[in-house]
């Protein structure tokens, strides 16, 4: 990654129009494959909403947004039994701008909130995702998540999938 790309919490006074803005950008490639993603159309009251769930990350290039990823805190989940869980987080809003694709900046992000998850003693951490998105569940799978349930969201036009990871215990 860029050594000019910082990963640094979201702060108030960050641009929610712009990570809106981002989010639909990142988004679009997977609303051209039909799949409706809440970030390809939300607005930034609902962006706010879905901020306000967890603790957010962006990475930031010369004062630009280029990501972006929440960790969702436990009591915030829910629609799925494993996000139930009291030992289950998940994440979300995960999104790199497509100009920025390819340089690192989602494995960096992918990597800060599984650290951010381990403190808070949780034993896995979990995301959703289109089925049909393959190439993102390759992507997830890779990085050792794997499959645990189907979910259907009423704000989407696709089947879920459930992906979790078990985080590694040693400090």
């Amino acid at each position: 990654m860029n050594k000019e790309i910082v990963i640094r919490r979201l702060s108030s006074s960050d641009s929610l129009e712009e990570l809106t803005a981002l989010l639909h950008r990142s988004y679009r490639c997977l609303l051209d494959l039909g799949f409706r993603y809440v970030a390809s159309y939300q607005d930034m009251k609902r962006t706010k909403r879905r901020l306000d769930k967890g603790d957010t990350f962006v990475a930031v290039y010369k004062g630009l947004i280029t990501g972006t990823i929440t960790l969702r805190r436990m009591d915030s989940t829910s629609g799925s039994p494993w996000y139930k869980r009291d030992d289950v987080t998940s994440f979300g809003q995960f999104a790199v701008d497509p100009d920025f694709q390819g340089r690192g900046i989602g494995t960096a992000l992918l990597n800060t909130v599984e650290e951010a998850a381990r403190t808070w003693k949780v034993r896995e951490i979990a995301l959703d995702t289109a089925e049909g998105a393959k190439h993102l569940r390759l992507f997830y799978e890779r990085r050792g998540y794997r499959f645990i349930e189907f979910v259907n969201w009423s704000v989407t036009n696709y089947r879920s999938v459930i992906l979790s990871k078990t985080l590694s215990t040693e400090e």
